[in-house]
């Protein structure tokens, strides 16, 4: 476990040396949730109606969300593209923990996910939004959406071995995950939806994390939203960890 956890912490400080070299990456992690958040709130804030709240404070804990579950979209192409010119090869000939690769890759997205959570809250503050809450329940709601992150992180993983080439990876990964944010309550309450949406919505995984993140947040009943979120983070975390083990070996197998 020490070799694990000191080749993981390599590889991942290996992904974070290349942001500066790839710094349309570093735009995603920064710009982008700034264009989101400042958009979103504008364009649609005075058109839909969220009873009890303004809409910047029912829209953050959404996309925030939504913002983290797109942060390991540079993992699914990271690693099919060391696949496809064979890097993952060459690691195979150090003398490294096999597991370090895509656990390095996992820890990286992390420190990517704080980096763009602190960006969205600085832009969501400076717009109007106000934690409801104390701090205590604050700090609990940014570690839930980083356990989260982490979650998608191995399944993003998952999706990256699956994949021929970088843009097969991307094609699924729009496939997949923008139907599941959409059609949740990150952005619209979930019965404003027709009735089999709303059903869809309402068991959604992106909308039980949504939902906790409101209650830690903004201080709306939590129900069973936290423990739910916590669940299917275990969940996403116990089967994809162990789904994209598997392809990592049979890929570096073959």
């Amino acid at each position: 476990m020490t070799h694990l956890a000191r080749d993981a912490l390599l590889l991942a400080e290996r992904n974070l040396r290349r942001i500066p070299r790839n710094p349309d990456l570093l735009v995603a992690f920064t710009f982008q949730p700034v264009m989101f958040v400042v958009l979103f709130s504008y364009v649609f804030g005075g058109a839909i109606s969220t009873p009890g709240f303004e809409y910047i404070d029912f829209f953050l804990p959404g996309i925030a969300v939504q913002m983290i579950a797109f942060g390991g979209y540079a993992t699914a192409l990271g690693i099919s593209d060391d696949l496809r010119k064979g890097l993952i090869d060459r690691f195979r000939s150090l003398p490294m923990a096999r597991a370090a690769v895509l656990t390095g890759r996992t820890i990286s997205d992390g420190a990517l996910n704080c980096l763009a959570l602190l960006v969205m809250t600085v832009a969501g503050v400076l717009i109007g939004f106000d934690f409801k809450t104390d701090l205590a329940h604050v700090v609990a709601g940014y570690g839930l959406i980083l356990l989260f992150g982490y979650a998608m992180s191995w399944v993003y993983a998952f999706i990256g071995l699956i994949s021929s080439t970088p843009e097969a990876a991307s094609a699924l990964i729009t496939i997949i995950i923008f139907p599941l944010t959409f059609v949740s309550s990150a952005y619209v309450p979930t019965d404003s939806m027709p009735p089999v949406l709303e059903a869809i919505a309402n068991v959604n995984p992106i909308t039980t994390v949504v939902d906790a993140m409101r209650s830690l947040w903004a201080g709306t009943p939590a129900g069973s939203d936290i423990a739910g979120a916590l669940a299917w983070c275990a969940g996403l975390i116990a089967v994809f960890s162990v789904l994209a083990t598997a392809r990592y070996r049979q890929a570096v197998v073959r």
